[in-house]
């Protein structure tokens, strides 16, 4: 479902990323993992064309990434931030965020999709005109990925999703991507250093150091506690 091909990624005449090859199967889960500044958040950032210097190849499905902005990823990759009251517009409502897309799409049903979208997150109905000051960060993130998933992606982007959330919250986000993965046949390209999420929710993770893919393994490998690289055994140490 995702396929990297010596993908390079530039910011002026650094070169951030080098070399990466990766082959993603549908319906999995991908972790990519690394220190801050390896290079990984530059990756996702790629994917979901925010990044446009890089050379090599980028496959989503049966579409081949073309540099710039390229109306066929909107519907094929969305992005789940960090930060979800940084990515969620102050002033509009849950309501006005999720039919935004829908909108823009020209995709009818709007007012029964907005529901829908609310009850796969768990996000009650009293919620749908409330603005992002007036939810917790664990249900502004539940609204960050019924939007993200809006569109009906195939495959969801997520960036370090529950490191900005309490840590009684993270794990109820992370059941729900879970279970969301499982009931809509979900591709998942995570980027984070936290081992653990890694562990729960993903099948194979990938590290990244200085923007080189030093191993690609099985998360039963993490789970043992036997990694192939000296360095990935070096984050496992750390993350302990």
């Amino acid at each position: 479902m995702i396929e990297l091909r010596n993908l390079s990624i530039f910011y002026g005449e650094t070169q951030v990323v080098k070399e990466v090859s990766l082959s993603i199967a549908r319906g999995a889960s991908f972790a990519l993992v690394g220190e801050s500044g390896s290079g990984k958040s530059t990756i996702l950032k790629a994917l979901a064309g925010q990044v446009t210097d890089w050379t090599g190849q980028i496959r989503l499905g049966d579409h081949s990434l073309e540099h710039g902005r390229d109306p066929a990823l909107v519907r094929l990759c969305q992005m789940v931030f960090q930060d979800p009251f940084g990515s969620l517009h102050p002033r509009k409502s849950v309501d006005a965020t999720l039919s935004e897309p829908l909108a823009i799409h020209r995709i009818g049903r709007q007012n029964e999709r907005v529901l829908e979208a609310m009850d796969a997150v768990g996000l009650a109905r009293k919620f749908r005109f409330r603005l992002p000051h007036q939810l917790s960060g664990g249900q502004r993130q539940r609204v960050a990925i019924a939007r993200a998933l809006m569109l009906n992606p195939p495959i969801l982007l997520l960036d370090e999703p529950t490191s900005a959330l309490d840590v009684s919250v993270q794990a109820e986000v992370l059941n729900l991507l879970k279970s969301l993965r499982e009931d809509h046949g979900l591709t998942y390209f995570l980027v984070t250093h936290d081992l653990p999420v890694v562990s729960f929710l993903c099948d194979e993770l990938g590290v990244l150091r200085n923007g080189e893919l030093t191993e690609v393994t099985s998360v039963e490998r993490l789970k043992q506690g036997n990694l192939q690289s000296e360095y990935g055994n070096e984050l496992l140490s750390k993350s302990h």
